[in-house]
């Protein structure tokens, strides 16, 4: 009987015996999953929830006083005479009073007499306040577009640019939205496609999908409720398609692969099932804990933006594996034959245990041990040299002028903004609190923080007052030198913060001053960030080798996992910093080097791919250990092992680099990052680590493979073989594997 300890077998089981039941409480379940998610709709983290440091604390002082800095537009008028002309002043005026006309506008400063001419006379910029939400300027900002697009046609000599936090969410919205939502839903039929040439049937083919894709509205809906306790980003759903996808039709595959291989050596129906159950469906449930604890290392970062990652990515991982032990043998169960319904002719290679991974599978594996100790270490020294660049990894929260292509409209009309106004756009945002904003002390304060600031030269004008005297706030918008994210923009934040607020602002009895803005925000977002890596990445290293030890009993198991692991990030990360940060090679793959890799994507994509790799490598792991404990060496083991589960390992690798792949096609360089960096990481885990750095290493190491000291044997025993009730039908002998074969078959 099978073992029962293996909870995946015995779930399997009931399945299969209540497989009506099983298959109607699945649908309940995404049905209410999806209704209730729907009704109680998603809450978007807010402004200070992002920000860390003094940057966090200026939004959150607003915030407390009930103030919140509203959505601004800039208009630059630009003539090619000066613009202090009649004509020209004519235009800007035009343009003034349809703004203040709009019912979405509160104010519109006049450049003329705030000082906001450009030095060579040709621009005036005109800020514009809005009304409401900032985070919904974009649904606001039509009729200001409307007022520039009047004023245009009413005088054609001039030139009006737009930028703000309105025009540019709109135009992310209708560009980046669009755009990002065609790559989500391209990557599923991609993966149908993929599917159908590895099982060969329609049927077989659909069934990974529909499990990835149910298990992802299931959990999209889990994930709406729980985002009113712990609101998470615009992007946590996006995230979730993605590894929904990734690991649901990965451990379809598994599970379905193993059932008509054991079908396929004349098993019958329900010793098939039984098998896949205790064999494929334990190893899912293996996998699955590994993918949740590599990402609950994203709570230790102490960042709300994380923890909404972790939780999208733990909710979509839990229901997908909940769907494979329990939906998935019941739909088998039902199906029968039938689950190879819409066979395609010369595609149904893998319906056959023999398969493999075909000729050139069995081809390099020969190679590879027939020379272990060399494979070894030309693998390892071909992953160094990918992974040396990662040295130099330099990260920063990107600016809009490395994220978004030279030529898109609102990066044109940002960059004519920065360059009649250099610091323009991104000013630094001083907040002060004081007991007493109108006394002569802060006011002499505030004139002597002008005066320094200006004097280092590092700050432009003009820098806009704002009090709030029911608050005792006042606002300070500081324009600094530089672009808004370069080294000169970074001095000059830097000397504000250390220098000049301290000495002039923050010398006053009782206040307090804090520096903001983008730039600032990005600082301490980094900040923190550099802080938090190193916890997350011993929390997932240390677990992740004792979940690896656990199921495996295996000391030697669980090191060589993870350091092989560790080695192929470092290497993509490597590759990723060669090409987006350094440029080389960056337009093979239609980017172009920007001189950093955003923040958040090294701890975000070191989690995403612990947990992606550590997923099919318990499958491979898996089989080559169930051949050992049939009695056979570790190298035929190991043969054995990486031949049987090639077919559907090689499968599961293409998916995941084509949908990670359409993700590298997008817009933004962050998704350009992400999407390069994840692809090239599954790329190098399946072929060079997987078909060559695994085998290699194992087979020198041989039966220390399997080295567990005696103190640990306390471990439980393996639950999980295939062991099976007897049958009218014995089951075959698995048939001897020669290392030497040159085939892929058994």
């Amino acid at each position: 009987m099978v073992d029962k300890r293996n909870i995946a077998a015995a779930v399997g089981g009931w399945s299969v015996r209540h497989r009506v039941a099983a298959i109607i409480g699945w649908l309940i379940f995404v049905v209410a999953a999806v209704s209730i998610g729907s009704a109680v709709g998603q809450r978007q983290m807010t402004a200070d929830q992002y920000a860390a440091g003094d940057s966090a604390r200026a939004i959150q002082i607003l915030q407390g006083a009930g103030l919140r800095t509203p959505a601004g537009e800039m208009l630059l008028v630009s003539s090619s005479t000066s613009v202090t002309s009649p004509s020209a002043r004519a235009a800007v005026a035009d343009l003034i009073t349809r703004l203040r006309a709009s019912e979405v506008v509160t104010s519109a400063v006049d450049p003329y007499t705030n000082g906001l001419v450009s030095a060579d006379r040709h621009s005036v910029l005109v800020r514009v306040s809005m009304t409401g939400d900032p985070t919904t300027a974009a649904d606001r900002v039509q009729p200001i577009e409307n007022a520039a697009a009047a004023t245009r046609q009413a005088h054609p000599a001039v030139r009006i640019d737009e930028f703000g936090d309105g025009s540019a969410n709109q135009w992310f919205n209708n560009t980046i939205g669009k755009d990002f939502q065609r790559a989500e839903w391209t990557a599923v039929p991609l993966a149908l496609g993929i599917l159908l040439v590895a099982f060969g049937a329609f049927l077989a083919a659909v069934l990974p999908v529909g499990l990835a894709l149910t298990s992802f509205l299931a959990a999209n809906g889990l994930l709406a409720v729980i985002s009113h306790l712990m609101h998470v980003d615009s992007s946590a759903s996006s995230v979730m398609l993605l590894i929904g996808l990734a690991v649901g039709i990965d451990y379809c595959m598994f599970y379905l692969r193993r059932e008509r291989e054991e079908r396929a050596r004349g098993r019958d129906p329900e010793t098939a099932l039984r098998i896949a159950a205790a064999t494929s469906g334990r190893a899912v449930l293996v996998s699955g804990l590994t993918v949740v604890v590599a990402m609950s290392g994203m709570f230790l970062s102490g960042m709300l933006l994380f923890e909404g990652f972790a939780t999208a990515a733990i909710l979509v991982v839990l229901v997908a594996v909940v769907g494979c032990v329990t939906v998935l043998p019941a739909l088998l169960s039902l199906l029968g034959v039938r689950v190879v319904f819409g066979r395609v002719r010369g595609l149904a290679r893998m319906r056959h245990p023999g398969s493999g991974g075909g000729k050139a599978w069995g081809a390099i594996l020969n190679r590879v041990l027939k020379h272990p100790g060399v494979s070894a270490m030309a693998a390892l020294a071909f992953l160094l040299v990918l992974a040396a660049p990662a040295i130099g990894i330099r990260t920063e929260q990107l600016s809009l002028d490395q994220l978004l292509p030279a030529d898109a409209s609102i990066m044109q009309s940002y960059h004519r903004i920065t360059t009649a106004f250099p610091g323009g756009p991104t000013p630094a945002d001083v907040v002060v609190t004081a007991p007493d904003v109108h006394s002569d002390v802060v006011n002499a304060a505030v004139a002597e923080f002008k005066t320094r600031a200006l004097a280092t030269g590092l700050v432009r004008e003009p820098i806009a007052i704002t009090m709030h005297p029911g608050s005792n706030l006042i606002q300070l918008s500081v324009p600094l030198a530089g672009n808004g994210s370069d080294a000169m923009s970074i001095r000059a934040l830097d000397t504000l913060r250390d220098v000049i607020v301290p000495a002039t602002l923050g010398s006053v009895p009782g206040a307090q001053a804090y520096v903001g803005g983008d730039l600032a925000s990005s600082q301490d977002f980094n900040a923190q960030l550099r802080s938090a890596i190193l916890p997350v990445i011993a929390f997932v290293l240390v677990l992740a080798f004792l979940v690896m030890l656990v199921a495996f009993r295996s000391v030697t198991i669980a090191v060589v996992s993870v350091a092989m692991n560790v080695l192929s990030m470092a290497a993509a990360f490597g590759v990723m910093v060669a090409v987006f940060q350094h440029g080389w090679g960056a337009g093979l793959v239609g980017a172009r080097g920007v001189g950093a890799i955003e923040s958040w994507i090294p701890l975000f994509s070191f989690v995403i791919l612990f947990g992606l790799s550590m997923d099919y490598h318990v499958f491979v792991v898996s089989r080559i250990q169930e051949a050992h404990d049939r009695g056979l060496s570790t190298k035929e083991a190991v043969a054995h092992g990486l031949k049987i589960s090639a077919g559907v390992v090689t499968s599961a690798a293409v998916i995941m680099v084509v949908v990670f792949s359409v993700f590298a096609t997008l817009s933004m360089t962050t998704f350009k990052q992400l999407g390069a960096g994840l692809a090239v990481a599954i790329l190098l885990d399946a072929t060079v680590v997987r078909a060559v750095l695994l085998p290699s290493v194992l087979s020198v190491l041989g039966d220390r493979t399997w080295w567990l000291p005696a103190w640990l044997s306390f471990l439980p025993e393996r639950a999980g073989s295939e062991q099976t009730p007897t049958t009218t039908t014995p089951p075959p002998a698995p048939a001897p594997i020669s290392v030497g074969v040159g085939s892929a078959g058994e």
